[in-house]
């Protein structure tokens, strides 16, 4: 995998990419990646958003990774507030780097494409503080998660229109700076 290099990307202009990695990663069809794209477009044009690939020596985007200061206001911040208020922990809410994606294809899974992206991504920000919501299993996203720090602030939170169940998750920043890939 020395062939992948991880930089910063331009969101708006490779949202469609990006959803085709997170539609296969994460198994979307093709409505959800249609509603999604919009979703996408319009947070690459937040205040302190910022976006990394993960990209081969043609260009070809294999994982990314974004994110931006949490916001209050934002929709996903109102969904889980109540869930973290009730742990005591909706201070996260506030001086917060939110990583909104993080997705690496299958292919290219397992080599530490996903820990560079949210280490390099987290590493901007000069909050104190990362959050973040991973579907709430035993998965290998959050193994990764834990590995650099990061605690359960909340579990079994509902976000509408989807049955998982997802845990919010907390750390301090700046995470522990990743290995050399394949090591």
């Amino acid at each position: 995998m020395d062939d992948v290099t991880v930089a910063e990307i331009d969101l708006e202009a490779r949202a469609p990419e990006a959803l085709e990695v997170q539609a296969v990663a994460f198994g979307l069809g093709p409505e959800e990646v249609a509603v999604r794209l919009q979703i996408v477009r319009r947070h690459a044009t937040l205040p302190g958003a910022r976006a990394f690939g993960a990209l081969l020596g043609d260009g070809t985007l294999v994982g990314f990774a974004y994110g931006m200061p949490n916001d209050r206001a934002h929709w996903w911040s109102t969904v889980i507030e109540p869930y973290l208020d009730a742990n005591g922990e909706a201070h996260w809410l506030d001086r917060s780097f939110s990583v909104t994606e993080l997705h690496v294809h299958p292919r290219y899974q397992g080599v530490g494409l996903g820990r560079e992206l949210i280490t390099t991504l987290t590493g901007t920000s000069p909050l104190p503080r990362s959050i973040l919501s991973a579907i709430d299993s035993e998965t290998p996203a959050r193994h990764l998660y834990r590995s650099l720090g990061y605690r359960d602030l909340a579990r079994r939170v509902a976000f509408p229109n989807t049955a998982l169940r997802y845990a919010v998750m907390g750390a301090p920043l700046p995470l522990p700076a990743p290995p050399p890939r394949g090591a």
